[in-house]
């Protein structure tokens, strides 16, 4: 059983960051912008079915290739500098409203504070600064350094490691059940932001779940006596 939270590491694309901003930019590329998450829901099936063989590729490529399929089904020309201009719209990805808050409190609790994402670390850098969340995240931690992507084992223990603590001390907080599940799976504990989603009966019980970011970093701060 996980002891006290020492150390939290968040999810960055849709935990932290809506993914929302993206949907005028298909648009353009002839798509209906209700295909936004049919498009991020293949680029994680991708990066799962390639996890689970041991491969890798990096996510913008994962993306790319998931878009391409997308427009090819649509009967759509793919047209790759399209292509990298929609893509390179996630450089702009908003922050949750309540992300400042959340951070703030962890950073009043002296806990420390990372970023766990399985995309690039500079992209998550780069999230990071221009929301003004940097200066609170000690360090960013890219599935490119072990070439696993989420939800394998390896990338959340590979941060216990980096960080010198039992991985029974950090706690991932996300907003996708995939990733509590790999961290719960790895010894981790694991927040679940719902927004309304249900869990899903068949995987590993979060620690704990909040409607919000605000309020599951509450229910994380009542895990740190």
């Amino acid at each position: 059983m996980p002891g006290p939270i020492r150390a939290v590491a968040f999810d960055i694309i849709e935990t932290v960051f809506s993914i929302e901003s993206l949907r005028s930019g298909l648009t353009p590329l002839g798509l209906p912008a209700n295909t936004l998450d049919t498009w991020f829901a293949a680029s994680l099936r991708d990066a799962f079915a390639l996890a689970a063989m041991d491969d890798f590729a990096p996510f913008r490529r994962i993306m790319g290739d998931a878009l391409a399929d997308l427009l090819q089904r649509h009967n759509l020309p793919v047209m790759e500098n399209r292509i990298a201009a929609f893509l390179d719209g996630m450089k702009n990805l908003e922050a949750r409203p309540d992300a400042d808050r959340a951070f703030a409190m962890l950073a009043q609790a002296n806990l420390p504070i990372v970023a766990v994402s399985n995309g690039a670390a500079a992209a998550t850098q780069h999230l990071l600064e221009r929301a003004a969340l940097a200066p609170r995240v000690q360090r960013v931690f890219s599935v490119d350094e072990i070439g696993l992507s989420k939800p394998r084992r390896e990338v959340y223990t590979h941060v216990a490691q980096s960080l010198d603590l039992p991985a029974s001390a950090i706690c991932l907080v996300a907003a996708h059940p995939w990733d509590v599940h790999g961290a719960r799976s790895a010894g981790l504990h694991g927040a679940f932001v719902s927004r309304g989603q249900p869990w899903p009966a068949s995987m590993r019980r979060p620690t704990m779940i909040g409607d919000e970011l605000l309020d599951t970093v509450e229910a994380v701060l009542a895990h740190t006596g």
